[in-house]
Parts: C-alpha cells; structure tokens; sequence
C-alpha cells in the first residue's frame, strides 16, 4: 500500500470514524462525563484566553477565545496538532489577507483570489491540514472590520489566534496530568 494522500486521508477517516463509534458506544454516564471534561477545558482556555485579550486591550478580544475553543480536543496530542495547523493557518492567511488589504481595495474578487491564495499555499507548504484555517483567517482580515492599518489587523490576529491556542494548550496539559494522576488515565 502506498502512502499517497488518498490513502492518508483514508487512515484518518477510519480512525476518527472508529473514535466516534467508541465515544458513541460509551455509556450515558461516560458520555456525560467525558462531555464536561470536554467543556471545562474548552470554558477555562476561553475565559483565559479571553480575559487575557482584554486585559491587553485588544480590539476584538472575542477572537483568542473562539481560537481556544476551536482548538480544544479530547487529547493533548490532538489539541496540540490542531493549535499547530491553527497557528500556520493564521500566518499564511493574516499574510494573504494583508496583501489583499493592501493590493485589493475591497473588491470582491480580490476577497475570493486572497482566500483561495491562502488555501493553496498551505497545500504548497505541505501543511494541507491549516488550509481551512488560513482561508477562514483571510475572511476575517478582509471582511471583519478592524480598527487601524492591515498590518496592525493582521498582527493582532496572529497574536489572538497565539493566546487562544496556548490557552488552550495549557488548560488541556492540566486536566490531562489530572486525568493521569487522579484516574489513571493514559
């Protein structure tokens, strides 16, 4: 069997199918539990994250929380690999957004070419997996409105999308330590 992406993609189709089943499969009182586990996480690194950004000053500080809930998975190992396609996905596409700030002057087929630049960069630079991501940073830079000039904009969400993501990131290293020490869970 080759490596191809065809069969990559399937891997990790089977494997998330597999995971859905068993979490499925779980007992009401599992599901509950594992559900507010899942919640905690994704509230404590939000209200960081969050709290933080104001505390900054930040425009929108609604951002950094979005981020960490967006982020926030049922393993450290997983949130830790999605912040990462997170984080590439706000650089490449706060970096298109600025360019079609700056060389596209609100039109919309600037807005379509930035967000399909992003996209398509992130499979260039082999990171297919923050592709979304840059695409959905890209709108947010050319069609939420911010205050200041484009690189300050794009700044700021690379620095929101950073503090959600290490909210995130941190919250989740916690109950995992707690979930081994008091559970033993692997």
């Amino acid at each position: 069997m080759t490596d191809s992406p065809r069969n990559r993609r399937s891997a990790r189709s089977d494997a998330a199918s597999s995971l859905f089943a068993f979490l499925k499969a779980l007992p009401l009182p599992d599901r509950l539990l594992e559900g507010c586990v899942m919640a905690i996480q994704a509230m404590l690194g939000a209200s960081i994250a969050f709290a933080i950004a104001q505390a900054l000053g930040v425009e929108q500080p609604f951002w950094a929380a979005i981020t960490a809930i967006a982020v926030s998975q049922h393993s450290y190992v997983d949130t830790r690999n999605l912040s990462r396609d997170q984080f590439i996905g706000a650089m490449v596409g706060g970096g298109c957004g600025l360019a079609g700030a700056l060389f596209g002057g609100g039109h919309f087929a600037a807005y379509a070419a930035t967000v399909g630049a992003a996209i398509v960069i992130c499979w260039i630079a082999n990171v297919a997996s923050a592709a979304r991501l840059g695409g959905i940073t890209a709108t947010i830079m050319l069609l939420v409105p911010g205050m200041g000039p484009p690189w300050d904009v794009a700044l700021v969400r690379l620095g929101e999308v950073t503090l959600g993501t290490v909210s995130a990131l941190l919250v989740c290293g916690l109950i995992s330590r707690i979930e081994r020490h008091w559970f033993g869970k692997t």
